[in-house]
């Protein structure tokens, strides 16, 4: 290949190794999840929940960085399973207030064992997955 597009070779690309390894490190968490009856995006809305108890759709969907679109359905298929409750806010009726409800926190004991089982499937020493995480959060903070 000619020097001046070696910039194109897949190998040269920043997006695919952090989009090959989230897919990858998605299909690990799996198994681990479906014993909780929960999806990938639940599990991190759930992660969001137990943190805060309260949120604003608004909220949530800046930290986990996603739209209201994708949230909407995600977040009602969850009020179904009975883990959270989404109400107006008295104060302003254009924010959706989401709660986390008693068996959502509930859930979060059987929750509680996924890090440990992940940091098990992942073949990185714990200081690198910190710099890995500290290097991501960086990218993320940037946009």
């Amino acid at each position: 290949m000619e020097k001046q597009y070696d910039c194109l070779r897949l190998d040269q690309q920043l997006c695919f190794p952090l989009y090959a390894c989230a897919r990858e490190t998605i299909k690990l968490y799996t198994p681990f999840l479906d014993q909780l009856d929960l999806t990938y995006t639940q599990y991190i809305a759930m992660l969001v929940l137990w943190e805060k108890r309260s949120v604003t759709v608004k909220e949530m969907g800046e930290a986990l960085y996603l739209d209201s679109g994708t949230l909407t359905p995600l977040l009602k298929k969850m009020e179904a399973k009975g883990l959270l409750t989404r109400r107006r806010s008295a104060e302003d009726e254009r924010s959706l207030i989401v709660t986390l409800t008693e068996a959502g926190l509930a859930l979060r004991e059987r929750a509680v064992e996924v890090p440990s089982q992940m940091a098990r499937c992942v073949n990185l020493e714990p200081e690198e997955r910190q710099e890995l995480c500290r290097l991501l959060n960086k990218l993320l903070k940037e946009r």
